[in-house]
């Protein structure tokens, strides 16, 4: 089982544009994560194209790839214990009328494909997709945070 781990969460152009960020960055946060990079930028088509590759040919695709261009969204990378389906509980279903109550797409997305945030969903997407926004040189995961001590105290056990 892995412990430690690093995501990428975007706050998409809907959430950017209807002020949502500081929201979202609070309630992971408040779940303990650690923010190791943080930029605000415009997705250029390759991008996109890098970013959503998987899904081309399928009849979506165009919309994903011109939604994720229609406005600035704020790329972050967060480190911690199980982040990845942390985040993923954090965001909750892509659908938001299926989204669990107190989480962010539920409280906050309108429909599925304007849906505030995006979240890796595995460790090779986590990767690929940090490597898309990110240069190494631009993640800082070198200071303390709750999730380590969480971590020692579980190893105590």
């Amino acid at each position: 089982m892995q412990r430690e781990q690093r995501t990428f969460i975007a706050v998409k152009p809907d959430g950017v544009k209807r002020g949502l960020t500081g929201e979202i960055i609070k309630r992971f946060e408040a779940k303990g994560f650690k923010l190791i990079g943080l930029k605000m930028l415009d997705v250029t088509p390759e991008m996109a194209e890098k970013h959503y590759g998987e899904h081309k040919g399928k009849p979506f695709y165009p919309r994903l790839i011109e939604y994720i261009q229609s406005g600035p969204i704020v790329a972050m990378v967060w480190k911690g214990f199980d982040v990845i389906a942390g985040a993923r509980q954090l965001m909750g279903s892509t659908k938001p009328l299926e989204a669990q109550v107190g989480t962010i797409r539920a409280d906050y997305a309108l429909v599925k494909e304007y849906n505030v945030v995006h979240g890796s969903d595995c460790v090779e997407s986590a990767e690929r997709e940090i490597a898309i926004y990110f240069k190494p040189e631009e993640l800082c995961d070198e200071y303390d945070n709750m999730a380590e001590i969480v971590i020692e105290k579980l190893d105590e056990e």
